[in-house]
């Protein structure tokens, strides 16, 4: 086992104050006994269905030969081409397994058109695919299937030998699987969506892809041994008590920013985005998670709300207050301890999302209108510029942006919800960097729509400190969805319609750019910027 957790300063007076307490109260082995009366009365009922998450490393063990002999059958067939489709949890985990494994896997989490016509043009005959939906019924997940169920039949490919499902038992997607004839991997419907990383979520279309699944269970297996001890030094009390109550000025640092520090895990923060966001982001309160750079503005902290975390490959030496290494199953499994230890200290329930239907219902009611999902007021340089919750005073992109970038307060931070083609114009993400340091303000970015299932929780039901410049594509391409009466381009349109109008209802700003040339617009945001 190589789990380190350090740390030092005001993390120390956190942990020295609150860990005690959290081992009087038997915390730990409380949580791994599956005891859903710690988050509150109000949580009681969500919790008693949402532990399976605890021992899901043990449990899905039993998965292991059924899996090898599937993946030694497609190799031997020839098919080494894995794509997922998912949202979520259904696809954060398998994504930061992979890409730490160095093994490809095409993970397609968008409804951009050209994204999606992106995974169609691979090698369709060298290709499988896992959809992985909890809920069986997520638009953007049964839109893909829909699709790759299409490409097979023009290809001529039996698609039921190259299409596997992952859902909860009875969801609409596995009655539907059985109909037709597919392969089906049930998950645990005690586990929500969130903390599936060690459940068949994480594990069927990693192991497919090629992982050595087994391995990183173990690790979870293992470390799950010190994680469920009422102990001063367990990681996860220490972990949990950190992030919730470590005190920046008046008030506890409710920004957490994750920081490569020697890392051999790639993309652990996209993953433990959504576990913190959604999980704490709710009734006014939670942690905003921000992932950074070694050199991102906030890692100077002059803000004074951030906590910095530093993932490492040797917790012990790192400059960070807070550090951490280890494997990554015993870090998926640490994250998710933690997270729900710091939601009890906060008094939110860590298993639900009230907020996260809001923005679905209202982009269904722009799917269901016949006019356009946005009003723009203003075009200058390739950018069509409208707003929510505020009036523009300006027609210009620079000073458009300078308005909304000063609207922010001492504790405001800002957000960046781009719904492009993340593959094709992933420097987008750049603006980032530029947008904090013009604020000097913490400053997040979310890939649109997936960020809906992740971060967008949090910033319609935590703490109202939000301000949004939200990023969509002008340049009309389309491709149709197979038995839907609309295509990619008004589906993931009206997911950023529907969220801004959400967003704007609850007393935010939001600042939307319609980028007709994409190449051209995200240079003149650069521009508009420095």
């Amino acid at each position: 086992m190589t789990l380190k957790v350090s740390h030092k300063g005001k993390v120390s007076e956190a942990v020295n104050k609150y860990v005690p307490e959290l081992v009087k109260d038997q915390i730990a082995s409380r949580i791994f006994a599956k005891d859903h009366t710690l988050w509150g009365k109000d949580a009681e009922a969500e919790s008693s269905i949402r532990l399976g998450w605890v021992d899901a490393a043990q449990t899905s063990l039993a998965l292991i030969p059924e899996l090898t002999s599937l993946s030694a059958d497609l190799k031997a067939r020839g098919l080494s081409r894995v794509v997922l489709c998912g949202m979520g949890g259904s696809s954060l985990a398998p994504e930061v397994i992979t890409n730490t494994a160095e093994v490809d896997l095409v993970v397609l989490d968008s409804t951009d058109p050209s994204q999606i016509r992106q995974a169609l043009d691979g090698d369709l005959a060298k290709t499988v695919v896992v959809v992985s939906s909890k809920s069986g019924s997520t638009v953007e997940t049964d839109s893909q299937k829909r699709s790759f169920e299409e490409a097979f039949d023009e290809e001529g490919i039996a698609k039921t030998e190259r299409i596997f499902i992952v859902t909860d038992p009875d969801s609409p997607m596995h009655v539907q699987a059985i109909k037709d004839g597919y392969r089906v991997f049930l998950a645990d419907p005690m586990v929500g969506g969130r903390y599936s990383a060690l459940t068949a979520f994480g594990i069927v279309p990693t192991a497919l892809a090629g992982v050595d699944v087994t391995a990183l269970l173990n690790d979870a297996i293992a470390v799950s041994n010190l994680l469920c001890q009422d102990l001063d030094s367990n990681p996860g009390l220490i972990l949990g008590a950190a992030i919730a109550r470590t005190a920046g000025g008046t008030n506890f640092k409710d920004k957490l920013g994750f920081v490569p520090d020697g890392t051999e895990i790639v993309g652990f923060g996209d993953w433990v985005e959504q576990l913190i966001a959604e999980s704490t982001g709710k009734l006014g309160r939670g942690i905003l998670p921000i992932v950074l750079d070694k050199d991102s503005f906030e890692v100077s902290d002059k803000a004074g709300d951030t906590l910095l975390i530093g993932l490492s490959s040797d917790a012990s030496i790192s400059s960070f207050d807070l550090a951490i290494s280890g494997e990554l199953g015993e870090l998926l499994l640490l994250w998710e301890v933690a997270t729900v230890v710091a939601s009890r200290l906060l008094g939110v329930n860590p298993f639900d999302q009230p907020d996260v239907e809001s923005a679905k219902i209202a982009a269904r009611a722009v799917l269901d209108s016949p006019s356009e999902e946005f009003d723009f007021e203003v075009s200058d340089k390739e950018v069509e510029i409208a707003a929510f919750g505020y009036s523009l005073s300006s027609e210009k992109l620079s000073e458009c942006l300078s308005q909304l970038i000063q609207s922010a307060e001492s504790d405001s931070y800002l957000s960046i919800h781009c719904y492009l083609n993340r593959e094709k114009f992933g420097s987008a993400i750049k603006l980032r960097e530029l947008v904090a340091q013009k604020a000097n303000r913490p400053t997040t970015f979310g890939w649109g729509p997936r960020f809906l299932h992740s971060t967008g929780q949090y910033h319609k039901g935590g703490p109202k400190q939000g301000v949004f410049i939200q990023i969509v594509s002008g340049e009309g391409d389309d491709q149709d969805i197979p038995g839907r009466q609309f295509g990619y381009r008004k589906l993931i349109d009206s997911q950023a319609s529907g969220d801004a109008k959400v967003l704007a209802s609850g007393g935010s700003k939001v600042l939307v750019l319609r980028l007709l040339d994409i190449g051209a617009g995200i240079q003149a945001l650069t521009e508009a910027l420095k």
